[in-house]
C-alpha cells in the first residue's frame, strides 16, 4: 500500500524532482488570460512595478512572462533546486531559498502570485499565509492564487512524484481575504480556460 504525501513532504519532494519538473512543465502559457489580469489589476506604487512569486518553481514559463512585461520579479521558493533553476532562468530577478509559510521579507509588492503552490500547504497553514499575503502588499497590491473548488484534501504528482493538496472551503477564502483587506475581484473555480484550475484575485484595500 502506497504512503499518501504531506505537506512536510512538499519542499524535499520538489527539491529531488526539479530538473524533472522543469523539462516536464506544461510551457503552452494557458495560464495567459488570468496573467494578463493580474497585470491590469496591479497598481504602479513603482517603477518598475514589483512581483512577489510565491513557491516561484523554476521560473517559466509564468514568471518569465511576466518579467517580459516589466514587473521586477522576486521569486521565493522552499526547494533549493528549484531556487538554482530560477535564478537560472531570470538572473536578473531575486531568487531566495525561504518557506512561504514563515516569510517576513519587510517589504511590500504589487503583486503577489501563489500559482499552483498554496495549495501544496496544511489547510491551517493555508489560513495563516493571509498575514504573510497582507504584510507583503503594497498599497491596492493585487493578489493571485490557486486554491481547490471546495474544502478537503487530495493527491496528484509532480513529475511523477505523490504531492499533497488542500482546500479550504470557498466561503472561508472570501472571509479570510477580507479579514485581511483584501477584495475579491474575481473568482473562477475549476476555469475551463485555465486547464480548470480554480483562481482567486484579490485587491489589497488596507
Amino acid at each position: 500500500m502506497q504512503t499518501l504525501s504531506s505537506p512536510d513532504d512538499i519542499l524535499a519532494t520538489y527539491d529531488r524532482v526539479a530538473q524533472d519538473f522543469q523539462a516536464q512543465r506544461n510551457r503552452s502559457l494557458f495560464e495567459k488570460p488570468m496573467l494578463d489580469r493580474l497585470l491590469g489589476v496591479a497598481p504602479r506604487n513603482q517603477s518598475p512595478r514589483r512581483l512577489l512569486d510565491l513557491g516561484c518553481g523554476t521560473g517559466a514559463p509564468l514568471a518569465t512572462y511576466l518579467a517580459e512585461r516589466g514587473m521586477d520579479i522576486t521569486g521565493v521558493d522552499g526547494a533549493a533546486t528549484m531556487v538554482e533553476i530560477f535564478a537560472e532562468t531570470l538572473p536578473r530577478a531575486t531568487a531566495l531559498h525561504a518557506d512561504m509559510r514563515t516569510l517576513d521579507l519587510g517589504q511590500t509588492y504589487d503583486a503577489i502570485l501563489a500559482w499552483d503552490s498554496f495549495f501544496h500547504l496544511s489547510p491551517d497553514a493555508q489560513r495563516a499565509m493571509f498575514a504573510v499575503f497582507r504584510a507583503h502588499a503594497a498599497p491596492k497590491a493585487a493578489l493571485m492564487f490557486t486554491s481547490g473548488p471546495a474544502a478537503g484534501e487530495s493527491w496528484g504528482h509532480a513529475a511523477g512524484a505523490p504531492v499533497y493538496h488542500a482546500s479550504l472551503d470557498p466561503a472561508e477564502y472570501r472571509d479570510l481575504l477580507a479579514a485581511h483587506d483584501f477584495k475579491v475581484i474575481d473568482y473562477r473555480p475549476e476555469d475551463p480556460q485555465c486547464d480548470r484550475h480554480t483562481i482567486w484575485l484579490a485587491r489589497f484595500t488596507g
